[in-house]
């Protein structure tokens, strides 16, 4: 069997695949209710209509006040103010405090004019109808929260391809921004290949084994924001997967075939590709494992990936092109933040100078931290996966790791 002529690392084959899809590939924008945009990419920046909080408001209960009346109060020598009303909630404060006057004002109530400060309601007395003690002095501003804090008006309050969490949503439920243009989720066609693959419906005769690929495959997209399309299992013939790739070249933003990545005779994905359009395969071989056999290309703009067969293979080798990929699509250009944690190896590991190596381990809870026990297995194995908690990376100058080593464990 021919050999890889040639292997990048995982960085460059990435830096090379990103930087060989064209602008055009980006998905377009939909318009969304923003109470439904939760995990979405926002297509364009968002400015603010109006200031946040938009008046001055009460941080506190207690009174409106000048804070030059106050000084010099306490409780052996307090400050007399007369009590000339109350800020209702929701409400414009339509009193006015002059000298030596406050008014009852509750927590989020608009400031009135003449008022400066609050002063807390458990630093009062109240010695008689309509008047009260001050028994602590306030400075200006002092619980007080005035107009524009947290925004002022034009301000830019989201940038374009900002991800969209529960805190966004509420930002802009706040300023009445109630629709919003997203991008649209990249369509992700799924072509899983091979004559021995089944349906997980079917029974397994002898020689045949379910489709995992297709199925964590598609979750994984879900996950990332892309939209799985799942496409069918695909026979190991050149005609057969030609006519299922054009397909999805023509409908989905991006394209992934599983199996039939490595050079053989009958694995058919990297002349598949080079006929689709250009500038066809860029990548053919990474130096990484599990996933040396990876296919990156672009066919007149649709990036497209060949994957290996083997389900641990796939998995990890589409958390590190396919993720990243679906990204850049909908124009998110910030590295996605990726949970680690910091670990123990549990034992010896032995790897291969010049390549990645990602193994999965399980995390165990001791006195001293996180231990992490490599589940060893092979590549076509899906519970090693299943049972561990992460992957460690093993850098390409290393030729393994020795017990006691400090990790970083990527979690799942």
């Amino acid at each position: 069997m021919p050999e890889f002529l040639h292997l990048l690392t995982p960085a460059e084959a990435l830096d090379r695949f990103l930087k060989s899809i064209p602008e055009s590939a980006r998905t377009p924008s939909e318009l969304i209710p923003t109470q439904e945009a939760l995990n979405r990419v926002l297509f364009e920046p968002v400015t603010a209509p109006h200031p946040l909080p938009p008046f001055d408001r009460s941080t506190h209960d207690g009174y409106a006040v000048r804070a030059m009346d106050t000084y010099g109060a306490s409780s052996g020598l307090p400050a007399y103010l007369n009590l000339i009303g109350e800020i209702h909630m929701g409400h414009p404060a339509e009193l006015v405090i002059g000298p030596n006057q406050t008014a009852l004002i509750h927590t989020g109530g608009m400031i009135p004019e003449g008022a400066d400060a609050v002063v807390m309601i458990e630093d009062t007395e109240v010695v008689r109808e309509g008047e009260i003690e001050v028994l602590k002095p306030v400075a200006v501003g002092q619980n007080v929260l005035p107009q524009g804090e947290d925004v002022k008006t034009g301000d830019s309050i989201l940038e374009a391809g900002v991800l969209i969490r529960p805190q966004e949503i509420g930002g802009m439920m706040a300023l009445g921004v109630v629709d919003i243009k997203v991008a649209r989720r990249p369509r992700v066609g799924i072509l899983s290949t091979g004559d021995e693959i089944v349906g997980p419906e079917e029974e397994v005769l002898a020689g045949q084994v379910r489709d995992i690929n297709s199925f964590t495959l598609s979750a994984l997209v879900s996950r990332a924001g892309g939209e799985p399309v799942t496409r069918g299992i695909i026979p190991d013939r050149y005609d057969a997967l030609l006519e299922a790739a054009k397909r999805a070249h023509a409908e989905d933003d991006i394209v992934v075939i599983t199996a039939g990545s490595s050079v053989s005779a009958r694995d058919i994905t990297v002349d598949v590709l080079s006929v689709l359009g250009e500038p066809g395969v860029l990548v053919h071989g990474i130096a990484i494992k599990p996933g040396k056999p990876t296919i990156l290309a672009v066919a007149d703009g649709v990036p497209m990936i060949g994957l290996p067969g083997n389900p641990v293979s796939a998995l990890v080798v589409a958390g590190l092109f396919v993720v990243p990929l679906i990204r850049k699509l909908m124009g998110m250009e910030r590295p996605a933040l990726v949970s680690k944690v910091p670990a123990q190896m549990s034992v010896n590991v032995a790897s291969e100078a010049g390549r990645e190596d990602y193994v999965p381990v399980r995390l165990h809870t001791t006195e001293d931290g996180l231990l992490a026990e490599p589940i060893f297995g092979r590549s076509n194995l899906i519970f090693t996966l299943v049972r561990a908690d992460g992957l460690v990376r093993i850098p390409p100058e290393a030729t393994g790791l020795a017990v006691g080593t400090e990790v970083e464990v990527r979690l799942f």
